[in-house]
């Protein structure tokens, strides 16, 4: 949805790209740390899918959904306070206008956002993957629909420029959790977990479970989208255009990075439920496979990058500057396609044995105490620009993925090293 967003924003210009690439970073920074909240609900439902405990799928959903509701709300009030803050992050004057009524405009979608997440999670950890996908899907089709219209001024409505993206994001994502919830609910194949809504007895230990869980998971992606956050606001120190060419680069990475968290939570659920099963060779063989897998696809990410850098930035705008300093960017965006999907789904598989406090602690390091000074060193220090920021996003990336890589191995070599 995202990468709709920024292809038909790029049609009006350098600043309304500009600013859906600061927006989206600060969005999502927040946002991050209520959606990996969610995350806990696929390997405890995998888990107890393993163990032949079905029932106890569905009442993990609804504890799942009492927590992330708070959660929901919590961070859209703080999203809409973000926009307050917007100004004072020293951006092009026209950046600044735009953003701030857009990340208004999008704090609206947070509490769906957060809600189909959750239904998403409960269907993932069931391995029932194909229904989110579909609405997805069909979902991205009814945002570029109405982005024709709210965007550009169509049927009557008058142009509204990036706000107009706004909208259409937060009406389709309001649509994306009403027919996901529905379908849940009717759903026949789904009534022996026990999915229907309830808050009625909730358990404080079970709660604390998933806020074990959920809490750490939130940060561990909280730290790599603040990272990458305070990258492109360091990048917008240089300027509207390298801003612009920072937002196609990283809109384009995002793609296989979304792929790559696919793979992420299929190798929470096989891990989870090999794990539940007590299997630990069907643990090791189910995360090797969607380690491996992911180093394919994102060496196969990283060729396409590089062959064919000076094209693809096209599809999103003219503006020959924007190309060219796009086109570079997307060199350093290949060369950290493998770290990436090693960190992504090693973070995953990691979660599927519930193993996710030293992780965070690994994640801190990389990203805060290797890739942000290294980026600052290259890029504003030595005056390698948005290029020398994204080899610091490539040493942070690089150092995370080798240790979730080298700790699953450890944590699996030897049955003494996991805890069933």
């Amino acid at each position: 949805m995202g990468v709709v967003d920024s292809l038909m924003v790029g049609k009006i210009g350098s600043a309304s790209l500009a600013a859906s690439s600061l927006v989206n970073g600060l969005f999502f920074l927040i946002l991050v740390l209520g959606f990996g909240m969610t995350f806990a609900l696929s390997p405890l439902i995998a888990i107890s899918k393993g163990e032949k405990n079905f029932a106890q799928c569905g009442v993990i959903l609804n504890h799942g959904l009492f927590v992330n509701l708070i959660f929901a709300i919590i961070l859209m009030v703080l999203v809409h306070l973000t926009s307050f803050l917007i100004p004072f992050l020293n951006q092009p004057a026209d950046v600044t206008k735009l953003a701030v009524s857009y990340i208004q405009i999008l704090s609206t979608s947070i509490i769906p956002f957060i809600l189909f997440a959750c239904y998403r999670q409960f269907l993932e950890g069931l391995s029932i993957p194909n229904p989110p996908m579909i609405i997805a899907i069909l979902a991205n089709l009814l945002n570029a629909f109405l982005n024709w219209i709210f965007i550009y001024g169509n049927f009557g409505f008058s142009p509204m420029g990036l706000d107009g993206a706004g909208y259409a994001t937060s009406i389709t994502r309001w649509i994306m959790m009403i027919v996901l919830i529905l379908y849940v609910i009717k759903s026949n194949k789904l009534k022996v977990y026990n999915p229907l809504l309830s808050f009625r007895n909730l358990s404080d230990k079970l709660i604390r479970k998933i806020v074990s869980i959920g809490l750490p998971s939130g940060l561990q992606y909280f730290l790599e989208v603040a990272a990458f956050s305070f990258a492109t606001i360091m990048v917008g120190w240089l300027g509207k255009v390298p801003l612009a060419a920072n937002q196609i680069a990283l809109n384009l990475a995002s793609i296989s990075y979304m792929v790559i968290l696919g793979i992420s939570f299929a190798g929470t659920v096989r891990v989870g439920e090999e794990f539940g099963a007590k299997n630990i060779h069907g643990v090791r063989r189910a995360g090797f496979s969607a380690i491996g897998l992911a180093v394919v696809i994102m060496f196969t990410s990283g060729l396409i990058f590089i062959l064919f850098r000076n094209y693809i930035p096209l599809f999103y705008i003219r503006e020959i500057d924007v190309v060219e300093n796009a086109s570079r960017l997307l060199i350093v965006a290949a060369m950290f396609q493998i770290s990436d999907g090693l960190q992504a789904t090693g973070i995953g598989v990691l979660r599927g044995l519930t193993d996710v406090k030293v992780p965070l602690f690994f994640s801190f390091g990389s990203y805060w105490l290797f890739g942000i000074p290294t980026g600052y060193l290259f890029g504003i220090v030595l005056n390698y620009g948005a290029v020398g920021v994204w080899i610091g996003s490539f040493v942070g990336l690089s150092g995370l993925g080798f240790f979730l890589l080298f700790r699953f191995n450890y944590k699996t070599k030897l049955k003494n090293n996991i805890t069933f």
